[in-house]
């Protein structure tokens, strides 16, 4: 059994194409892991293949149904759907490693039957000692020594109480492949010794259990981060000795992405707050913008374009044109292309999209009423082009949902008042006094107030306008001041002129 020939790769295209994504529910979904996600879909959708979705749920002390719940939503809110798995169902049910048991020990004993796996009694102090005895590096590992050993040695075994671990018995031959994103790939003979894919308690290890998924599912190309490269000669081990079983008829192609890198050229780490998919969404990532720049992190649609839409995507998506360099993770350019996407929704869209944040603020309540409905449709596209982030819009839209009496000023705001704030404000009220309610529009507020501030005091626009707009928003930067005053109404725009005259007064 030590030797083997060489098995096909899939040559699978076009319909025939099978991905899968299979997160261990351990934590807050990371950007790196739905990047992965991503490429996947991407494939997928490109080649008009299928997108296998299934959990890697074996390890009790680590996973969590938080954290599983929170991987289906965040692929839900992300809009990447899959075809066959977890919720959806399928031909290779059940999709979840945990609920997969009885599969494994069918496999497990066709292995043992064939010769392909055998018994390990040997401990880590044994193999230490072993090569140490040897004059080897006390470190080096398992060499094998249990391949051949009788009957009548195992049966020593059980004697004393020990329960065997189970070996994959490698190939004694360079196992290679070639890699969709790094090229060819060998692993020379000897590189690595026969490895355990069941423990002592009978309880199967990820070496062996994710290719027997991959297999019994049917998976054509295995698309995942270079983090697991090491393990990829083991895999294809295993996959020799599952095609001789009758298991599978080809070993899946395989394609490595690149880190996710943070700052200092560093693995982006968990603790990093821009890993946190969910970090990035409350602060007001909206699905288009992120998932734009996750697909920049190792691949790109043209060489001088950034922006682009999913169906742009998915349409010139391959993963052979992923650069294997590790992509670093630029929060500021994520938000620049987050807000190139933001201004491109349509203005209800967006309005409507910024309603949770405003609940969140405490701004609104939902359901909010016709007149909060109707303010937040004309102030919208006011702020639409001035953001990145939906969670920036209560700073910019809170003012206009405040009563005048409980506007609070931002304290840059106040200091950055001229000594003749109350002289300009006073001015300010009295012309507008004189529009008619009918004609309280943004046009004729802004020539009425220019025509009373700037060509009758003689003031700069900076200056005239800036108390303006402290007394109408308490903030120096806010929408376009007229438009705001418009929306406002005059008794509420004089109200808040007043309200700042009165805290000036001596």
């Amino acid at each position: 059994m030590s030797e083997t020939t060489a098995h096909p790769f899939s040559t699978a295209t076009g319909a025939d194409v099978r991905v899968r994504f299979c997160p261990s529910p351990t934590g807050t979904p990371h950007v790196g892991l739905i990047r992965t996600a991503l490429f996947n879909w991407a494939y997928a959708r490109h080649t008009g293949g299928t997108l296998v979705f299934r959990i890697e749920d074996t390890d009790a002390a680590r996973d969590s149904e938080e954290s599983f719940d929170q991987i289906i939503e965040g692929l839900r809110w992300l809009r990447l759907d899959w075809d066959e798995g977890v919720g959806e169902g399928g031909p290779h049910a059940p999709y979840r490693q945990s609920e997969r048991y009885g599969i494994y020990r069918d496999v497990i004993e066709k292995l043992k039957a064939s010769g392909h796996i055998y018994e390990s009694y040997a401990t880590g102090e044994e193999i230490e000692a072993r090569n140490v005895s040897l004059g080897r590096d006390p470190k080096m590992g398992y060499d094998n020594f249990e391949r051949d050993i009788t009957e009548a040695q195992r049966e020593a075994y059980r004697a004393e109480g020990r329960s065997p671990a189970l070996r994959l018995r490698v190939p004694d031959t360079d196992l290679s492949f070639d890699d969709l994103v790094r090229g060819e790939i060998t692993f020379p003979a000897g590189s690595f010794s026969d490895f355990v894919v069941v423990r002592p308690n009978g309880h199967p290890l990820y070496p062996f259990v994710n290719p027997v998924d991959d297999a019994l599912m049917g998976i054509t190309h295995v698309l995942r981060g270079e983090d697991l490269l090491s393990s990829t000669p083991r895999q294809i081990a295993l996959y020799h000795a599952l095609i001789d079983i009758g298991l599978t008829t080809f070993v899946p192609r395989f394609g490595h992405l690149p880190y996710v890198m943070g700052e200092g050229n560093k693995k982006l780490s968990k603790r990093d707050p821009s890993s946190n998919l969910f970090h990035h969404r409350d602060r007001g990532f909206i699905p288009e913008g992120l998932v734009n720049y996750l697909a920049l992190l190792g691949w790109s649609l043209t060489h001088d374009r950034d922006v682009f839409s999913i169906e742009e995507m998915v349409a010139a998506f391959d993963v052979v044109n992923v650069n294997p360099n590790p992509a670093r993770f630029d929060l500021k350019k994520a938000e620049s292309i987050n807000g190139d996407h933001v201004r491109l929704l349509d203005h209800a869209d967006f309005a409507e999209r910024t309603i949770p944040y405003l609940v969140a603020a405490g701004v609104v309540q939902e359901p909010l009423n016709d007149r909060e409905r109707e303010i937040l449709a004309e102030a919208a596209p006011l702020v639409q082009e001035r953001i990145a982030l939906l969670g920036e819009a209560p700073a910019m839209l809170g003012f206009l949902f405040t009563p005048a009496a409980e506007l609070e000023y931002q304290e840059d705001a106040r200091s950055s008042l001229p000594q003749n704030a109350g002289e300009i404000l006073a001015a300010a009220s009295g012309v507008l006094e004189e529009v008619p309610d009918a004609e309280w529009t943004h046009d004729r507020v802004h020539t009425a107030l220019t025509e009373a501030l700037i060509d009758g005091l003689g003031l700069k626009p900076r200056v005239a306008f800036g108390p303006l707009r402290v007394a109408v928003s308490g903030r120096r930067v806010s929408p376009p001041l007229f438009e705001s005053m418009e929306i406002l109404g005059k008794a509420d725009s004089l109200d808040r002129l007043s309200r700042l005259a009165r805290t000036l007064a001596p």
